[in-house]
């Protein structure tokens, strides 16, 4: 892994960025769209973010605050957002605005984390108490949008309201693990239907039927951004969820491949079509690192296997294409679908069927958030 030329890559990206067509956002690019307020680009924003905060370039502040302040207006209407979706991954951006509100005072971030913490207060819910993963996913939780909605919620009610929900919080952690983890593998299922009705869930559990390498590595990130955001690491909850977050961590060790890396359906190594994942792969680095730096995971094996996955994501996918830097191996998109919308069934069929990428943000912002604690040991 040689620094300078993934900083060199990063520094590209954001050269070849603005905030109506950043690069990086390849599914909007695919579509022929500009890009709006959605989770895509909030994972970038915050991979840079977090570099800013360790190497303290301004050059990185300076983009992120562009960025977000170009579709915030001085009420803090974010232009894009329409909370009437009811769609957890709206809220991800949201997390970079605690941050930029901190480094800049500007009082338009601090409004527009207002209204979507609007959408918290009123996001429908299943008969267990989780938020719906949105409005079209009715009764639906998906593991993505723990990761998308939860640290946001802990973080707003530590700042600006006194913690009067963060049981809440604990609480729809705890229902995932009892409703959605595979006792035999340790492993989750992408999504469950508290209703049974929608065509991909089992009528009797309600459970997806398969396990996926991405949505397994955004709920690792909802468990280890919480429990870092949390207020009190003494209290039985905390302790609760570290122990939820530690058996995760345990039971994907077990199917790390030899290179370092993830599979795509992790539990099926080795079977037809199933490739080495580059942004799951990313987020488990990024989660294991982390994890150990922050005393939450207090094995060293941890560390050692986030910077075994780290150094094989560069050794498998991080290539000269056309003379420039490119991280390839990136699923574009997988989920759970809509009624009208059957290819999208949970089957090992579906999750070998999306498109294959280079260099989009869901792969990239969890390498450089990987990167950046990787680089943190390296010092």
């Amino acid at each position: 892994m040689d620094a300078q030329v993934i900083e060199q890559y990063i520094d590209d990206l954001m050269t070849k960025s603005t905030p109506e067509f950043p690069i990086w956002n390849i599914e909007k690019a695919r579509a022929g769209k500009k890009s709006g307020w959605d989770y895509i680009d909030g994972c970038m924003i915050m991979a840079l973010l977090e570099i800013y905060n360790t190497s303290g370039e301004k050059k990185y502040l300076d983009f992120c605050d562009e960025y977000e302040d170009f579709r915030i207006d001085e009420s803090g209407t974010i232009d894009g957002y329409k909370i009437e979706t009811w769609n957890c991954d709206e809220i991800n951006g949201g997390k970079n605005l605690f941050t930029l509100y901190h480094l800049t005072k500007k009082e338009k971030y601090r409004k527009a984390l207002e209204k979507l913490y609007e959408q918290i207060k009123g996001q429908p819910r299943t008969k267990e108490g989780n938020f719906w993963h949105k409005a079209i996913y009715p009764n639906q939780i998906w593991l993505d949008g723990l990761y998308m909605a939860q640290p946001f919620y802990m973080e707003y009610e530590v700042l600006f309201n006194d913690c009067k929900n963060v049981d809440d919080i604990y609480n729809q952690f705890f229902n995932v693990n009892k409703i959605m983890r595979d006792a035999s593998t340790g492993l989750y299922y992408h999504g469950y239907d508290s209703s049974k009705s929608i065509f991909w869930a089992d009528k009797t559990t309600g459970l997806s039927k398969n396990f996926w390498l991405r949505s397994l590595g955004w709920f690792s990130m909802a468990l280890l951004d919480t429990l870092n955001k949390a207020p009190d690491r003494n209290c039985e909850n905390w302790k609760k969820l570290r122990s939820i977050f530690i058996d995760l961590c345990e039971s994907m060790l077990k199917f790390q491949d030899k290179s370092g890396m993830w599979y795509q359906v992790p539990n099926f190594a080795g079977r037809e079509k199933n490739y080495l994942e580059t942004s799951g792969s990313a987020i488990f680095a990024y989660s294991l690192l982390k994890g150990f730096r922050t005393k939450i995971l207090d094995d060293k094996k941890f560390q050692d296997a986030g910077i075994k996955a780290f150094d094989g994501i560069c050794d498998k996918y991080l290539n000269t294409d056309s003379g420039r830097l490119s991280l390839g191996g990136i699923c574009l998109v997988a989920g759970l679908g809509p009624e009208k919308d059957t290819r999208r069934d949970g089957s090992y069929e579906y999750y070998m069927s999306e498109p294959i990428v280079q260099d989009d943000a869901k792969g990239v912002g969890p390498f450089i958030l990987a990167y950046n604690e990787y680089k943190q040991i390296k010092k």
